[in-house]
């Protein structure tokens, strides 16, 4: 009897069941649809790790065929796209990844980077690249195991470091518009400062923040800025290299000297000069001829020690070539010596004494009617 009750239950959920498919048959083949595309979404996957790329569009193409709302399959097939360097086709993907997940950042992200850096379409990644600044997570935390507030002020930084880049790419293409250059370059400037208040290690954020600042004029922002990139990352050549030419800019012929030989010491490499130091060479020997010209110049014999071996605490710089040779022994010092920016002082400087004449006018004006 107990057999005859379970025969007969399952008989009655298998009618139940039967009866439902046939009253909603949508429904019913929708799901089956989506239980193949997860499976073919699980062979992309497989064949993504095994880098047959080929394999894994065509299983996440008949994925999303079946379940186009899997916008992990889109994400994954935009990046196999740039791969593929079919740029059109990634934002594409990208685009339905986050059509069917608003709150997926890393998707908006993609999709910034290459509308910007690959297609020209600068306001459609700074559209992207606000949305993730707008978009509100909701903040996970689970002592000692899980907290995901440094994830997303991480994205929010980046997504404000790529809206300056953005920007400042579509000053570099306004032409002969002076004007709206400089528009464009504000937006970047406020784009970067924001990226820096989250990124404050960052030397890329700062770097650039520094560049903005130097390309709108602002040369005490500018050296402090780079002066602040060289302290977060000192062998990196670029804020030494441009550093040198703002000093030469504003006539601190000494203190530019001294950055571009950082610079130079920098970019050199096992193939000998590259196009670069042989450029900075010559900004050198600018500089250089302009330091010789003065006929009290401190200047000559530092010049001329630079051609020996210099001593550190520790050990010997050794130059070959004109090129440094390092020895392991030497790394801290080396490091110490390229994080010093000398002429931080003189941008402080600069900027205290705006302040203190701008002081003196505020506190001094003679207002009509009033001793």
């Amino acid at each position: 009897m107990k057999k005859f009750f379970s025969g007969l239950l399952t008989l009655l959920l298998v009618a139940a069941l039967g009866g439902l498919v046939y009253l909603y048959p949508e429904f019913f083949n929708k799901q089956l649809d989506k239980v193949r595309g997860v499976y073919f979404v699980h062979k992309g996957d497989k064949a993504l790790k095994q880098m047959k790329l080929q394999k894994a569009i065509d299983y996440y193409n008949r994925a999303v065929t079946l379940y186009p709302e899997h916008y992990g399959a889109w994400y994954n097939l935009g990046n196999i796209y740039v791969v593929y360097e079919d740029y059109y086709s990634a934002v594409d993907a990208y685009e339905k990844a986050f059509e069917y997940n608003p709150k997926m950042i890393i998707a908006r992200m993609n999709y910034g980077i290459v509308s910007a850096e690959r297609l020209g379409d600068f306001d459609g990644a700074i559209d992207q690249y606000d949305q993730i600044i707008k978009t509100k997570r909701h903040l996970l935390s689970i002592p000692f195991i899980f907290n995901n507030r440094r994830s997303y002020k991480t994205n929010k930084g980046l997504a404000y470091y790529n809206k300056g880049v953005a920007y400042k790419q579509k000053s570099v293409y306004s032409d002969n518009d002076y004007e709206l250059r400089r528009q464009y370059l504000l937006k970047a400037l406020k784009a970067y400062k924001e990226s820096c208040k989250i990124l404050k290690k960052d030397y890329d954020a700062r770097y650039n923040l520094a560049l903005t600042y130097h390309l709108l004029g602002d040369y005490h922002e500018a050296g402090l800025t780079y002066c602040k990139a060289i302290e977060l990352n000192p062998m990196n050549y670029e804020a030494h290299y441009n550093l040198a030419i703002l000093l030469r800019h504003l006539k601190y012929y000494k203190e530019s000297l001294e950055e571009l030989e950082k610079a130079t010491t920098l970019i050199t490499n096992s193939n000998g000069a590259s196009s670069r130091q042989r450029y900075i060479f010559d900004v050198m020997n600018d500089v250089t001829r302009t330091i010789m010209a003065s006929e009290d110049n401190p200047l000559v014999e530092k010049m001329e020690n630079s051609k020996k071996p210099k001593k550190t605490k520790n050990s010997t710089v050794t130059y070959v070539n004109g090129k440094i040779v390092l020895t392991e022994e030497l790394d801290n010092a080396i490091v110490k010596n390229f994080k010093v920016c000398g002429s931080k002082k003189i941008f402080q400087e600069d900027i205290d004494a705006e302040y203190n004449e701008y002081d003196d006018i505020r506190y001094n004006v003679n207002v009509p009617g009033v001793e």
